[in-house]
């Protein structure tokens, strides 16, 4: 993917990061801190309680009633009291952490908005929308998990110590010792579980960049029977996935067992050594039991801090992802340059040089004068660069050397809304969106008044056909216009220029696959909307290129030959070919 650092980040500083999100949030942190703080104070108290009331029942008949009863209440209300305060913490952190995610989800959206056109090209959408949706999700599990079960686990570690250290310094001292037998096997298996998450998340952006590429594109798949070696590639990252997925579950799943193991070893000595101080008389029967409880309580946080370990490592290589993607480069800001610029409709470029990589140059010293009203056809075989040329018009890329000026303003001196704003675009793939014909045709105008989206439907030759939609202007479009014909949603298009009315045009005229009476439609609506402006046209019809005051002709990314069409004919070279095979032969 476009945008995955391989490198092993620092988990501190993504963590760091991460919290530095949940900062505006902090009051529920610290109520979270307190109630974690008191809940578990009143359920370590419990077990001392238990002892007490253990020693009260020295024997037959030597059983002290009232003392019971009095320590049965005392712990009705500890365990009340630690319920009520659990809850309240699990309330903080659920907010805590939601707003931080609604936070961040944001900020991914926001940076979509403002990162180069060229990032989002050439990045697998899939992979963008798995980071958008699943790693944020990941994050937002493990900084609950996190949150919750880290509080309260280390509140309790600390908590058990002190307890037992305050009943028997020996025994108290032999738990602490023991210890970090338990830490040591949760960090060993830890930083092997980081490694393979980071690759278990990167694998998966790979699966929802091929699978969102090969369900977008069916038809295709299933036209050229190309279904076998699309599941072989399925099958390739779906078994790497497997392996890596394995893996991580593997180490995450030996987590607990080894904690555990650890722990009993720990329980043992406890009951060995405290039976013997019990024995000696050191400590009372009441006591010990209270110890075993906290032998037991104290261990469990160990289990539980592994576990969250294990989801913060997959939370962690999640964030690293999503801040790969806030951080990428916006672009430059356009607040200080000028944001209106009034369109005589002028175009002019002078010694433009572009290419997409440095090792390919794909334009090269191209000048062009455009005359206010003039229609500029550009005119070449498949991939000769004539898409580039509108790229650079309408700045979603910049030119490396040369300048691009419009109604003799540079265009880098102007806000790209500025600029993007003059021109009207019809591009051979219409893009529409889920929502009502009208909204599709306001798109760029929401204030349009009914009278205005239905006159430019009228102009762009649209109405009709709306008009017998099942409900007219407010029929739902499906995602990508999928109900209507390739005909219509090129009429569309139309008519959402047609209502903002601007003084130049970018078109292209790919009506291949459109009826023949439709598209004497959309000729009639391009003719229109070219009245008395500036044209550029990727041109595929004859008529079109006839008609233009100045021809481009591009081949591999240079514009070989521009003239008018009589001119270009006279000189016999590479339009003069183009005409001949192409044009003659299908005339439109």
């Amino acid at each position: 993917g476009g945008f995955l650092v391989n490198s092993y980040d620092e988990s501190n500083s993504i963590l760091k990061r991460l919290f530095s999100y949940a900062r505006p949030y902090r009051g529920f942190l610290i109520i979270a801190l307190i109630s974690s703080f008191i809940s578990v104070t009143l359920s370590l108290l419990i077990p001392i309680f238990i002892g007490k009331s253990v020693d009260y029942i020295v024997g037959p008949g030597e059983v002290d009633f009232s003392g019971i009863l009095n320590i049965i209440l005392y712990l009705a209300a500890f365990i009340g009291g630690s319920t009520i305060f659990q809850w309240l913490m699990s309330y903080s952190t659920n907010k805590i952490t939601f707003l931080t995610i609604k936070d961040l989800r944001s900020q991914v959206f926001d940076k979509l908005n403002i990162i180069p056109f060229e990032k989002i090209d050439r990045t697998p959408h899939g992979n963008i929308i798995n980071t958008m949706v699943n790693d944020i999700d990941v994050i937002s599990d493990g900084l609950l998990q996190g949150f919750t079960q880290l509080f309260s686990g280390i509140m309790t570690i600390l908590g058990t110590i002190g307890f037992m250290l305050s009943i028997n310094l020996g025994i108290g001292i032999l738990v602490v010792v023991l210890t970090p037998l338990s830490l040591f096997v949760a960090s060993f298996i830890a930083r092997r579980i980081y490694s393979k998450f980071t690759e278990q998340t990167q694998i998966r952006g790979e699966m929802g960049g091929l699978t969102s590429e090969l369900l977008g594109n069916q038809k295709v798949v299933k036209t050229f029977s190309y279904e076998d070696r699309a599941l072989d590639r399925f099958k390739d990252v779906n078994e790497r996935l497997h392996e890596v997925g394995v893996m991580a579950q593997f180490y995450s799943s030996l987590t607990n067992p080894s904690t555990r193991f650890v722990n009993g070893i720990v329980y043992a000595a406890v009951g060995i050594l405290g039976a013997f101080s019990a024995i000696a008389g050191r400590i009372t029967i009441g006591q010990l039991t209270s110890f075993l409880s906290y032998a037991n309580q104290y261990t469990k946080p160990f289990n539980e801090i592994s576990g969250v370990i294990t989801e913060l490592q997959s939370a962690l290589a999640s964030a690293k992802r999503v801040f790969a993607l806030i951080d990428l480069e916006p672009e430059s800001s356009d607040e200080h340059l000028q944001a209106h610029v009034k369109s005589d409709g002028r175009v002019k470029l002078t010694d433009v040089e572009f290419s997409y990589n440095k090792e390919n140059p794909l334009i090269e010293g191209l000048n062009m004068d455009v005359h206010p009203g003039s229609r500029i056809a550009i005119v070449g075989p498949t991939g000769s660069g004539k898409t580039t040329v509108i790229n650079l018009l309408m700045r979603f890329y910049d030119v490396n050397k040369g300048n691009i000026e419009v109604s003799g303003v540079d265009i880098r001196s102007m806000q790209r809304k500025a600029l993007r704003s003059m021109y009207g675009m019809v591009l051979q793939e219409t893009w529409l969106f889920e929502g009502t014909v009208r909204e599709n045709i306001a798109y760029g105008k929401e204030d349009a008044t009914e009278n205005e989206i239905i006159s430019a439907a009228k102009s762009a030759y649209a109405h009709s056909f709306i008009k017998r939609l099942p409900n007219g202007y407010d029929t739902i479009i499906a995602q990508d216009g999928g109900n209507l014909s390739q005909g219509q949603r090129q009429l569309l298009s139309i008519a959402r220029v047609m209502l903002l009315k601007p003084p130049m045009l970018i078109l292209d005229e790919a009506t291949s696959n459109i009826d023949t009476r439709t598209e004497i439609h959309i000729q009639k609506a391009f003719a229109k909307l070219m009245k008395g402006r500036t044209s550029f046209v990727v041109a595929h019809r004859l008529s079109t290129i006839r008609e233009s005051d100045l021809i481009l002709v591009m081949d591999q990314g240079k514009i070989i030959e521009q003239g008018s069409h009589e001119e270009l004919l006279r000189s016999e070279g590479f339009y003069y070919k183009l005409y001949h095979s192409q044009f003659r032969t299908n005339q439109s």
